[in-house]
């Protein structure tokens, strides 16, 4: 199970690397079980460690399998040949299908007495289907909750001395499946929907060697996520069972089949997580490279890399590796696409939309309903808050990105990307943030479902908007460096006290009184500020210069002390980082609001200095000024904003100090360009 919180993404520029991808989940299970079921010992490298592959080793080790870890993704399963030495267990398998479904199919094969449970989702996950087939191969099963779903107790004869008549499929529609024609002698039928899960036909052909008969499985329906078919298929060709297919309807397992070890066996780089790094190099620029996936894969989820090239991105691939980068107009294609093929990467496809020109509209992927949640609604309800248009449907999606680039505000609960304990969420929506001011996924732990260090690699490979962080003191002349270094590179400008001063404003304005914390801050929430070169509107009404005085700067010095009212502000602040970049000045830029800042600059003067660059500024506005009074304001001021309890005035670790009191406008200027450009995130 997760752990719920939250991870702050801030926005990002581009995107460019390589990553070395982690095994894939469903090899890493599908070869696990294998192993365990086949006769000898396997040597199995590079396996996934998550929460899934983690159910997998501990069931088997609680059905009395031989697990021993060799390294980090290294472990020798020794295995039973078909035979579990315990009879009798219960089993927890989290919210693992790929662990859940086919060992219900295998112990109801085996012998034994078995309890298998899960998580609240997983027994909102069908299996009733899979169970229908087992029955009819004589299996016991019975549900201990609702009808159709886990959780299930297994009772299964060792051997299976004989079959019942063929299940009754329902609901199964007139046309759905030709008449079958007559078995050979000697061969089995059953019978399993392949429009719900291919899941289920996976499940089923892993366990029917354990039979020692010949069984012929025919799919009900359209069966949904071929390629997966197809890695069963392999992995169980490379233990020694050889599947016959009459395309994708009917497969014959054939009597005498037994597991065989091939003593060594190594796990492919997860093609599914590989979408998510080929698709910030394809919005993010590029290119990014992916290695452990590639050509020779024999995951269908390579062909998402197709998929992104249809919508304009440039790819090129190796045999164990993938790249893709942004296409030659900078911008995306939308597509009309059938996702049978790719039914969990297809996700991947639906947050790209956002960054393709036109309606991007995913179809054939009816599966995502009873996936960890159901995908269609969960990635409809997501897309909508960063502004896309969508249209869901029981097996498509449809997805129009905002009519302008949209600028998601991040950091606040009612905003924040909600990802329903599901690891494809959280990963897809991390995306969002190279046209957003930043994202918030909440629960990011999910990811750990099957890649846990999934953000710390996705950091690796991606740029955020740089920042340039100028803290100090009132009067130390920061806001002036702040703002020729932003127009030097083209950058955004933050005046962070501005936004004080304008609030302290407001409050006056409707007779708020500074010291009611709450009801300031409650103002903060609300407030519409714009600024427009010189000019700047509060709540629709262009200001004059009367907020730029020290009334009001007094006034804002006093509110910023309250926790509150920085709280309230903190998204305001952050909503100014945009692309190419900001020059953000004040007293917490590089300590609270922008700790990821690519420079911190601790600008200061004497008390002394300051009052006098003060005296200068408001004669050149013609207001009186006592240069005694504006030391001691200082002073004070100083005091006040070292004092305080949140967010304090501090040159913070990592940040340079900059001392003007003997320097001029310019060299400081120029003392923060040359430290930004041979600063470690510039070179």
């Amino acid at each position: 199970m997760s752990q719920l919180g939250f991870k702050d993404i801030p926005p990002l520029l581009s995107a460019k690397g390589s990553i070395t991808l982690p095994g894939s989940k469903s090899i890493s299970n599908r070869m696990l079980l294998l192993a365990a079921l086949a006769q000898g010992t396997t040597q199995i490298r590079d396996v996934l460690l998550s929460d899934d592959t983690a159910r997998m080793l501990e069931a088997l080790q609680t059905l009395g399998v031989q697990v021993v870890q060799r390294g980090t993704h290294a472990f020798d399963i020794t295995g039973c040949g078909g035979v579990f030495p315990v009879k009798k267990a219960a089993l927890f398998l989290g919210n693992a299908g790929t662990a859940f479904r086919p060992l219900t199919a295998v112990l109801a094969l085996a012998g034994g007495e078995y309890q298998l449970s899960g998580v609240a989702r997983m027994h909102e996950r069908p299996i009733g289907d899979l169970v229908n087939a087992l029955r009819a191969l004589g299996a016991e099963i019975e549900y201990t909750g609702n009808e159709g779903f886990p959780p299930l107790a297994i009772k299964s004869p060792s051997p299976l001395a004989s079959f019942a008549p063929l299940a009754a499929l329902s609901p199964v529609g007139e046309g759905d499946v030709l008449p079958s024609p007559p078995l050979p002698e000697g061969v089995r039928g059953v019978k399993v929907r392949g429009d719900v899960s291919s899941q289920f036909l996976t499940a089923l052909l892993m366990a029917l060697p354990l039979l020692n008969r010949t069984v012929q499985v025919e799919v009900v329906g359209e069966l949904i996520s071929k390629p997966y078919i197809d890695i069963t298929l392999t992995m169980m060709a490379r233990f020694g069972v050889v599947v016959q297919r009459e395309g994708w309807q009917r497969f014959t397992v054939a009597a005498g089949s037994r597991y065989i070890s091939p003593e060594v066996m190594y796990v492919e780089g997860d093609a599914s997580s590989a979408s998510y790094f080929l698709a910030a190099g394809a919005i993010g620029g590029g290119a990014v490279r992916v290695e452990g996936v590639g050509r020779n894969s024999i995951q269908g989820d390579v062909r998402f890399a197709d998929a992104l090239a249809l919508m304009g991105a440039q790819i090129e691939m190796g045999d164990n590796w993938m790249s893709a980068a942004a296409p030659a107009s900078g911008r995306l294609t939308a597509i009309d696409l059938d996702c049978n093929h790719i039914p969990d990467a297809a996700m991947t496809l639906a947050v790209a939309a956002l960054f393709a020109d036109g309606t991007t509209t995913l179809r054939n992927i009816a599966s995502w309903r009873v996936k960890e949640t159901d995908r269609i609604a969960a990635m409809a309800t997501e897309l909508r808050k960063v502004g896309a248009t969508v249209e869901e449907g029981a097996d498509y999606i449809h997805v129009t990105p905002p009519a302008v680039t949209f600028h998601f505000s991040p950091f606040t609960a009612h905003s924040a990307i909600d990802t329903y304990d599901d690891h494809r969420m959280a990963m897809c929506f991390s995306l969002a943030a190279f046209g957003a001011a930043g994202i918030r996924i909440n629960d990011p732990n999910c990811v750990a479902k099957t890649f846990p260090d999934y953000f710390e690699r996705f950091a690796q490979v991606v740029q955020s908007v740089p920042v340039i962080a100028i803290d100090g003191p009132s009067a130390s002349g920061k806001g002036t460096v702040s703002q020729r270094v932003a127009d030097h590179l083209g950058f955004h400008y933050l005046d962070s006290g501005a936004l004080y001063r304008l609030l302290a404003a407001a409050a006056m304005r409707d007779g708020i009184e500074l010291s009611n914390e709450s009801a300031v801050a409650g103002l903060a929430g609300e407030l519409d500020i714009r600024f427009e070169g010189e000019q700047v509107w509060l709540d629709g009404v262009l200001m004059g210069e009367d907020w730029r005085g020290e009334d009001c700067a007094k006034a804002a010095s006093q509110i910023a002390a309250l926790p509150l009212v920085r709280a309230a502000l903190l998204a305001k602040q952050q909503a100014f980082r945009r692309a190419p970049g900001l020059v953000a000045d004040g007293r917490d830029m590089a300590s609270v609001v922008f700790p990821d800042a690519v420079l911190k600059i601790f600008l200061t003067a004497s008390a002394q200095a300051r009052a006098e660059r003060r005296d200068k500024q408001l004669k050149a506005k013609g207001m009186n000024a006592n240069i005694a009074a504006l030391l001691q304001d200082i002073q004070a001021r100083d005091a006040r904003d070292m004092q305080r309890s949140s967010a304090p005035l501090q040159q913070v670790a990592g940040a340079t100090l900059l001392d003007t009191t003997n320097m001029g406008i310019e060299q400081a200027v120029e003392f923060v360009l040359t430290r930004y450009h041979v600063s470690p995130d510039q070179s």
